[in-house]
């Protein structure tokens, strides 16, 4: 059996969760299937990995259009695949296309969902329109389509109606637990700015709307004084929103020492010892279909304070691994919460309350690393999506 696996993101160019999950299900499924991968970008040197440029003639164009250039190039090269499988809007035309093309079957991976995410118009304009168009075509005619979590399955069902339920499928994302597990390193902690000697909460994430970053900037301000809040976030969506989490982190640094902002992308052995050097992790997230980041964080023992939206739920077990910060949300596909001040206050009380008994706060991170070994190995993961493969083929 022979997978074509279409993704904007694959290694060395990983800016988010998508990106993760992609490297880490080809690494486990290449143990006894061929995977051919597709991605944009530079040539890579990685065997069976083949990497696709926009055309030139569409370099000038919106951003959409010229996914869609890079689309048509993934698809032409799918001949020959048993199976073609995307990830992301981005790839998802490519998948469509190969289908049609050459009359194979295509699996969908749900990471986000367009409908979900309108604030995406102040990144793409109207080619928030095309990647919505794009993504819906390809979800209503793909074989199979699989959701990181229940709470996602939800989401899509209720985004795209004409799904038939039967074709929607849950398999999580996962976490590699070799690669993913505590780095004490006091001198490389303090050479990132982090004090490991006093309490910290650390967030990990893109700057952009879903992720709440300006939420918790407003929480951090009702923290206790001596805990330092570690912001490691970049890749702003828009300059908007940059502009916005700019002012933020400006005016918390101006009230209190400890705030640490790393905007560049960490590696991630530097990741693994700012997570162990914290005390929590957070994740404000408005929109988060499951959030690998999250699961990072447990893996190295720590415990995560969360939003109880998306597929956070699934993945937290409040009192146990952390604890779900209870959130009210408008129903016009931002995920605005209707009452900001009250989520913002709970947010602050939840990470109080953990980060201020670092005992509990302990047995919470070595809960949370059993969980993520129990539950999001990726050979579960990866048997599991064989076995989609295999009904699909059948």
């Amino acid at each position: 059996m022979r997978v074509d696996l279409l993704t904007r993101e694959y290694p060395p160019d990983i800016y988010g969760g998508a990106g993760v999950h992609v490297t880490e299900l080809v690494r486990a499924l290449r143990t006894d299937t061929e995977v051919q991968v597709r991605c944009f970008g530079e040539p890579r040197t990685e065997e069976d990995v083949h990497a696709y440029r926009v055309p030139h003639e569409l370099a000038g164009a919106n951003a959409a259009i010229s996914t869609l250039g890079v689309d048509l190039q993934m698809a032409q090269d799918c001949g020959g695949a048993d199976l073609v499988h995307s990830h992301t809007w981005y790839a998802n035309s490519g998948g469509h296309l190969a289908k049609l093309l050459h009359g194979i079957p295509h699996i969908v991976t749900a990471h986000s969902l367009e409908p979900l995410r309108p604030w995406k118009a102040e990144q793409l304009g109207g080619g928030y329109r095309v990647s919505s168009w794009a993504e819906k075509t390809a979800f209503e005619a793909a074989d199979r389509v699989i959701a990181v979590s229940e709470g996602m399955r939800r989401d899509i069902l209720a985004a795209y109606p004409a799904l038939d339920p039967e074709r929607v499928t849950v398999i999580y994302n996962g976490i590699d637990l070799d690669r993913w597990q505590p780095l004490d390193d006091d001198d490389r902690a303090r050479a990132l700015g982090i004090d490991p000697d006093r309490p910290a909460v650390i967030f990990v994430g893109r700057i952009t709307r879903q992720k709440g970053l300006p939420y918790l900037l407003r929480a951090a301000r009702m923290l206790p004084k001596e805990v330092q809040v570690i912001l490691c976030a970049g890749a702003p969506d828009t300059p908007e929103i940059m502009a916005e989490v700019s002012r933020g982190v400006e005016q918390l640094q101006a009230e209190r020492d400890g705030v640490v902002w790393i905007d560049r992308l960490l590696s991630q052995e530097e990741l693994r010892v700012a997570l162990t050097a914290s005390t929590v992790f957070v994740c404000p997230s408005i929109y988060e279909p499951l959030g690998i980041v999250n699961l990072e964080a447990m893996a190295c023992g720590l415990p995560v304070v969360g939003t109880a939206t998306g597929g956070i739920p699934e993945v937290i077990v409040d009192g146990v691994t952390g604890r779900l910060v209870p959130i009210e949300q408008a129903t016009d596909g931002t995920g605005t919460p209707t009452d900001p001040d009250a989520f913002v206050a709970d947010l602050a009380a939840a990470l109080t309350e953990v980060v201020g008994d670092p005992e509990r706060a302990a047995l919470m991170g070595s809960a949370g690393r059993l969980r993520a070994e129990t539950a999001f190995s990726w050979a579960s993961i990866a048997e599991q999506t064989r076995e989609l493969y295999r009904s699909v083929l059948a």
